[in-house]
């Protein structure tokens, strides 16, 4: 018998997601046509013996929420509980607090997932690893450059046994280019030394447990197994036994949404997609081919993707209008009811549930808001960055949205219901939501 815990957060939590967390909390946020945290639940489900999952955070169990822990016990016929904590615990805490709902039933293992992440999720590879080298806790990890490391928790290693032998969160300095993914597969007696560092903190009056000091304070004794990606080498594709050695994970993003956007548009991960939406397509449409009608579907429902120029990999809802003569792609996600006019071109972009896309707009780079409207022939640009850490020329995040009082390029987001007017430019910018602009801006929070 196996569970999952998928660690939400909360509100508190997601500042760098404004202002679209205002609008929904950032575990529904949609990713590729389905909520983030869908994707989580579908990798979960797919393990075999598992037999619950659990969602534990800080948000209020409210009306979407609820809607979708319904949906989601409905498609994958299976417990999908969510544990509202008292008080934001922090990773470990949570964990603790609710330990008796975790081994209830006498679970084997139980795996602990971040809901901020994404990957290949190879669950099924590390629960193989833990039954053949059994360990109170095995994490992923994957590599980073020597910079992108100081952003995230850095593990080192034994080369010969995979134990991990320090780790630091967000180091000053260099520490190791193994950097922690952020899902674990922990064993019943993992929960102990949870229990031994929060009651300390409780005594020095902190309610707040990271799960890093509780992998600084336990690994003298009880050393983690890390089997960073497991069995899934970067190059070559080989297999390797289980526990053979430390292999790397590529399927590993930061909190930027344009990454796990990426991700799961990716075509072997379309498999992971819900059966509810349509998947993403990839490959290019010869610009000099004829546009043919869309292809038919079950349920007398017509594909519209088929007679449009899709440049990569894209993701059309069955219920958005695209024009015929849009150009859509790389890495595109469109969402519910959005209508593209004719001569739309989209790249790099998420454009969400209701938003409307006039003649002639270019979005590059952009996240544009539920309901939003983007006037004809107006720009829509943000910069681009690619924080995966694989990619050794990717342009990190910066932890701060200024400097020199100035706002830094980023990608531009459009709030909740913004109405861009014709033959502008947005670029570099943030606009809250509810806005009616005039005129272009220009490396901007739009208040």
């Amino acid at each position: 018998m196996l569970k999952a815990v998928i660690l939400i957060g909360g509100p508190q939590k997601g500042t760098r997601f404004r202002p679209l967390s205002f609008e929904v909390p950032k575990p529904l946020f949609p990713v590729a046509g389905v909520p983030m945290i869908q994707h989580h639940i579908e990798a979960c489900a797919q393990v075999p013996g598992m037999q619950e999952i659990l969602l534990i955070g800080f948000y209020q169990p409210d009306e979407p929420l609820t809607r979708f822990l319904e949906a989601t016990q409905q498609e994958f016929n299976l417990p999908v509980r969510y544990l509202q904590e008292f008080a934001p615990l922090g990773t470990g805490g949570g964990l603790y607090h609710f330990r008796d709902q975790i081994l209830a039933g006498g679970p084997e293992a139980f795996f602990v997932l971040n809901a901020d992440v994404c990957s290949d999720f190879p669950l099924s590879a590390m629960l193989a690893a833990h039954r053949y080298q059994p360990h109170p806790f095995l994490l992923l990890g994957t590599t980073a450059n020597r910079t992108q490391s100081l952003n995230y928790g850095c593990i080192v290693e034994n080369p010969q046994t995979h134990e991990v032998l320090h780790y630091v969160e967000k180091p000053s300095t260099f520490v190791s280019d193994i950097i922690n993914c952020g899902i674990y597969l922990f064993s019943p007696e993992a929960l102990k030394p949870l229990r031994d560092v929060f009651q300390r903190n409780q005594q020095d009056g902190q309610l707040c447990l990271p799960l890093g000091w509780v992998q600084l304070g336990y690994c003298r004794q009880h050393p983690f197994l890390c089997q960073g990606g497991l069995f899934r080498p970067v190059a070559g594709g080989r297999h390797h036994p289980p526990g053979a050695r430390c292999v790397l994970s590529p399927g590993w993003a930061g909190p930027d949404l344009r990454a796990p956007h990426r991700w799961y548009l990716e075509p072997d991960q379309v498999c992971r997609l819900s059966s509810l939406c349509l998947p993403p397509l990839s490959g290019t449409v010869p610009a000099h081919s004829p546009r043919t009608p869309g292809q038919a579907l079950p349920g007398g429902a017509t594909d519209p993707r088929s007679s449009l120029l899709l440049l990569g990999n894209v993701y059309i809802h069955p219920t958005a209008k695209v024009a015929p003569s849009a150009v859509l792609g790389p890495n595109v996600s469109i969402g519910e009811g959005v209508t593209v006019g004719e001569g739309v071109r989209l790249r790099e972009s998420i454009v969400l549930h209701g938003a409307t896309l006039q003649e002639h707009t270019c979005v590059l780079h952009s996240i544009v808001g539920w309901g939003s409207t983007v006037g004809r022939w107006a720009r829509v640009e943000g910069t681009p960055n690619d924080p995966n850490p694989n990619d050794p020329r990717a342009h990190m995040d910066s932890e701060s949205l200024f400097k020199d009082g100035k706002l830094l390029p980023a990608i531009t987001i459009l709030g909740c219901r913004v109405r861009i007017p014709a033959e502008v430019l947005i670029l570099n910018s943030i606009v809250l939501p509810h806005k009616e602009l005039s005129r272009s801006f220009t490396n901007q929070i739009i208040l």
